[in-house]
């Protein structure tokens, strides 16, 4: 065995070593860099190739907005076919329960649901980029939808004999109203992703970071569990919406807790013991399961039949789903006049619904190896949601259980949810009454066992609290502001305080003093690592952050708190050459007698005088005409006690922006600018008489 010594290890060490003059952005501009040499289009003629349609643009443009082009015709049956049924039938098994469940979430008659889980399905298989997700029904979605129902069409509304909603209501008619609402929200929700899409505003995903999403999805699964409590109690309490919603529905559940109905309740208790089971044996032999056990498809055909055959409904009191129309109904235009209303509703819904179907299939991208566009996928549920709410449907979006089960059964394409959802329509058309003796205990039961991934989120806490405080307190506030104000109420609420924490960030920024590692160019904070070491003479400055009008001042304060540490002045007064105490200007030292000993003191400590202060600029990304206007002040304030300021690390672009905001006029020229820290050091180093750091080299 050989064995390789530390000097042939080192010897192997690959070398950089580059000689070349000091530069400054005087002589880079001037001499170093030229630029290429561009004649711009003019308007009319950029308009024209804009415009100008070709054979392969437009194949581009058809292949961009109808996805399933690119991959159905080089679809492989042999390796794929078989995967996307039994893929198709697992997923479309497990969509018919969650399409009744989360109909009565969204305030509507359980067959919405079940429309709910076809027409958008279908239409995404042509216009969706993802592989692997299973648009549909979805709980938080669902519920945000519930909430603008009964806002807009309270019991009060449909009261018989009296204006007390507790009196007897017309159910038929409130219901048949809340599907007009639900119908015309999804409608606008589906204009409004599709524009977003159209303006190429699939970035907007990116303001609803992962603590946010999470902390609010976390703060829905209570909501939802709350809502089911009455169901599956068998209590008849009022549907609550907006602020302390979850207080007033806790408090009506508990002061008719003694009207609960036995046998619903065990009915809901069963059937949730039985799916934690089964999703419990679902995830610990996932493996070895060729396909999951089907426990929902299985409690609700079950749950129908004893519900039947013992007349639950008449005998014991136990509230079913009811009628379920056969067949499909036809289409319907929009009541466009409640538009006004909805609107901030619906964009809050189009947001949230496009954040989680982008997070699941950009999830699913990566782990399979394809890409997903963020903008057609807006425009895929876009289409999805206004084109289907002409038939009756609520809003839609991915399935974090569903999509899960459609990857894990072998789905490798959006054949898998077509097949699921001609499932649906097999039941809708055919058997869809089979499940009106069906127990809504049952579809609570559901709903509850399927929020257990939602609750295992708070698990984020203790993670975050290791990691990031303030991705923390992102959480913490979606979840607490979205269960206490209101889902809706709740987002607004989480999306600002997550826009305050990035401004706190470039508020509070980490400020440094910089010294060099011997015999290189490297510059590190003096106070965390040993080996940096001072210049003599020479103070580096870092911020981390840009500069602009909201901490242009702060930036000013942190480097004048320095002032003990740089040794140039107590105070700098703009116009003004005032100095106080003992102060080392250009290795003269002055005296103001009127202060006192200790700070005479204190500066007469200092060995050595400061000439220079070098600002480091390379965190710096953005500045504006303020953060301009306030660099020139502090180079100009510093000069009054002959300190000289220059900065280093400015990028191109940031160069660009100092040129565009005038900010070379005298006496700040571009001679003060240096590429990087080591070109600033050298230089101000042989710019002066007195002896400085001597291993700068």
């Amino acid at each position: 065995m050989e064995h390789v010594t530390a000097s042939e290890e080192l010897s192997a060490t690959l070398m950089y070593h580059v000689e070349r003059p000091v530069f400054n952005e005087g002589y880079i501009d001037s001499e170093l860099l030229h630029r290429k040499k561009r004649t711009p289009k003019p308007f009319q003629r950029r308009i024209a190739e804009h415009l100008r349609c070709s054979s392969e643009k437009a194949k581009s443009v058809v292949f961009g907005f109808l996805p399933i082009l690119t991959w159905l015709p080089s679809y492989p049956l042999k390796q794929y076919l078989f995967g996307d049924i039994v893929s198709g039938i697992s997923t479309g098994v497990m969509q018919l329960p969650q399409g009744l469940a989360y109909a009565m979430l969204a305030a509507v008659p359980p067959v919405f649901g079940l429309y709910s889980s076809f027409y958008p399905v279908l239409l995404y298989t042509f216009f969706g980029t993802s592989k692997h997700i299973s648009i549909g029904t979805f709980a938080v979605i669902s519920l945000m939808i519930g909430g603008v129902a009964v806002r807009e069409a309270p019991d009060s509304m449909f009261a018989v004999n009296g204006t007390n909603a507790s009196q007897v209501v017309d159910f038929e008619a409130r219901d048949a109203r809340r599907v007009e609402v639900v119908v015309a929200l999804t409608t606008l929700v589906g204009i409004i992703q599709f524009v977003l899409g159209l303006l190429r505003f699939g970035f907007l995903a990116i303001y609803l970071t992962e603590p946010l999403v999470r902390g609010f999805t976390t703060a829905a699964a209570v909501h939802v569990s709350v809502s089911q409590i009455k169901y599956l109690l068998g209590v008849h309490t009022a549907r609550f919406n907006g602020p302390l919603s979850v207080v007033y529905s806790l408090d009506a559940v508990f002061r008719n807790i003694a009207s609960t109905n036995v046998v619903t309740l065990i009915i809901g208790l069963v059937c949730t013991v039985f799916l934690y089971f089964i999703k419990d044996l679902n995830e610990r032999f996932k493996k070895k399961l060729p396909i999951p056990i089907p426990g929902e498809i299985i409690v609700v055909i079950v749950s129908t039949g004893i519900s039947y055959g013992m007349v639950m409904s008449e005998n014991y009191g136990v509230e079913v789903v009811g009628n379920i129309p056969t067949g499909l109904l036809p289409p319907k235009i929009p009541d466009f006049s409640v538009f006004p209303n909805l609107f901030p509703d619906a964009f809050a819904i189009a947001v949230v619904g496009f954040s989680i179907a982008i997070s699941l299939a950009k999830t699913f991208a990566l782990k399979h190896g394809y890409s997903v566009d963020g903008n057609q996928e807006l425009i895929a549920l876009g289409l999805c949601n206004f084109v289907s709410s002409f038939f009756h449907t609520f809003a839609v979006t991915a399935s974090m259980s569903r999509s899960l089960v459609q990857e894990s059964t072998g789905g490798h394409t959006e054949i898998a949810g077509l097949l699921a959802s001609l499932l649906v329509l097999l039941v809708v058309v055919a058997i869809g009454f089979v499940f009106q003796p069906l127990p809504t205990t049952v579809l609570a039961a559901i709903i509850m066992v399927n929020l257990l991934g939602m609750f295992r989120q708070m698990k984020d806490i203790p993670a975050l609290w290791r990691t990031s405080k303030i991705e923390l307190a992102i959480w913490l506030v979606s979840f607490f502001a979205s269960v206490l104000l209101g889902l809706d109420y709740g987002l607004v609420v989480a999306m600002g305080f997550a826009i305050l924490t990035v401004i706190y960030r470039t508020q509070c920024p980490k400020n440094a003093l910089l010294g060099q590692i011997p015999d290189t160019g490297l510059y590190f904070d003096v106070d965390e690592y040993e080996e940096a070491e001072e210049c003599s003479g020479i103070k580096i400055f870092q911020s981390n952050t840009s500069i602009y009008f909201a901490n242009s001042d702060l930036y000013v304060s942190a480097l004048k708190a320095k002032d003990v540490e740089l040794g140039v002045t107590r105070e700098v007064v703009p116009g003004v050459k005032k100095q106080k105490d003992h102060v080392y200007t250009n290795g003269q030292m002055t005296e103001n007698h009127a202060e006192s000993e200790s700070e005479d003191d204190f500066f007469l400590q200092r060995l050595t005088p400061i000439h220079t202060i070098v600002l480091d600029f390379t965190p710096v990304n953005f500045i504006d005409s303020v953060g301009a206007k306030t660099i020139k002040s502090v180079i100009k304030e510093f000069a009054t006690v002959d300190v000289k300021v220059v900065l280093a690390g400015c990028s191109r672009t940031l160069l660009s922006d100092l040129r565009t905001l005038k900010f070379f006029c005298e006496p700040v020229t571009p001679d003060l600018i240096f590429p990087t820290i080591h070109d600033a050091v050298l230089h101000c180093k042989h710019s002066r008489d007195v002896p400085v750091c001597p291993d700068v080299q």
